[in-house]
């Protein structure tokens, strides 16, 4: 998600980051990161979904006329493929399956299916409600729609097969953002603030929290209006975790530090 909005559920996120609180009564144990290296993003990509694959990160990116699908090299930043989507969709998250790639729409309740290869369009997709991001595991696709829950959906049919509700200590975590499945735990960005939630998707209980606030002044950005934290990628062969922001000017190579 998306432009920045506020109302009564933007002015209690944002007195939540004032005060470095998540936007959720956190009581899991909250670990930190230190940066491995640093390499240059597009500063034009309100990103929405990410991840690695054979060498390659796929980024996809939101706003209307802006929204685009793209595959390019991290130690260039060179764009080796790229497909705009039509002005009239709001881009979200995005995964690879087999030879396809998936990618959701914010509100218009249709996601769209291409040739990971080529970025040809092959087909089209429907769900209720928002999309905002995607990840899998090996079986199954994971979805987030904005809310506390956390969609399962069939890899070839994509229809729904199930849904958990993510919580801390019993507290809804809202606003669950760009996923991604690394090493059995689901990572999931929570819009507006700058945590990482770390998920069992067998019960949806939050396992603990990355905290990345120091990454802000690292990225050179304030986080506060669009450029919110919001991008996991993972290299699963090199064990590489990558995180980003919309619109931000770097991609970091993080390692996690014990939660505490």
């Amino acid at each position: 998600m998306r432009a920045f909005r506020l109302g009564l559920n933007g002015l209690i996120l944002a007195a939540a980051l004032l005060v470095g609180a998540p936007a959720c009564a956190a009581t899991a144990p909250v670990g930190g990161y230190t940066v491995v290296k640093a390499w240059p993003h597009d500063t034009g990509a309100f990103t929405e979904g990410l991840f690695y694959r054979d060498g390659f990160l796929f980024e996809s990116t939101g706003l209307k006329d802006r929204s685009f699908i793209r595959k390019w090299k991290l130690e260039t930043g060179a764009s080796e493929q790229e497909r705009l989507l039509d002005s009239r969709y709001f881009g979200e998250g995005i995964v690879d399956w087999k030879n396809r790639l998936y990618e959701l729409t914010w509100t218009d309740e249709v996601g769209f299916i291409y040739d990971i290869d080529s970025f040809e369009k092959i087909g089209e997709f429907s769900y209720p409600g928002e999309g905002w991001a995607l990840t899998r595991d090996d079986k199954r696709l994971m979805m987030s729609d904005g809310t506390s829950f956390i969609r399962f959906l069939d890899p070839d049919t994509l229809k729904e097969t199930g849904r958990i509700e993510v919580t801390d200590h019993g507290v809804p975590v809202r606003n669950l953002n760009e996923l991604e499945w690394v090493k059995g735990e689901l990572l999931a960005n929570v819009w507006q603030t700058t945590r990482i939630a770390r998920i069992d998707v067998k019960t949806g209980h939050v396992i603990a929290w990355i905290e990345l606030a120091g990454l802000l002044k690292e990225a050179g950005v304030t986080g506060t209006q669009d450029d919110v934290l919001n991008g996991i990628a993972y290299d699963a062969a090199g064990d590489r975790l990558f995180v980003t922001g919309k619109l931000w000017p770097k991609v970091f190579e993080i390692k996690l530090t014990p939660a505490k």
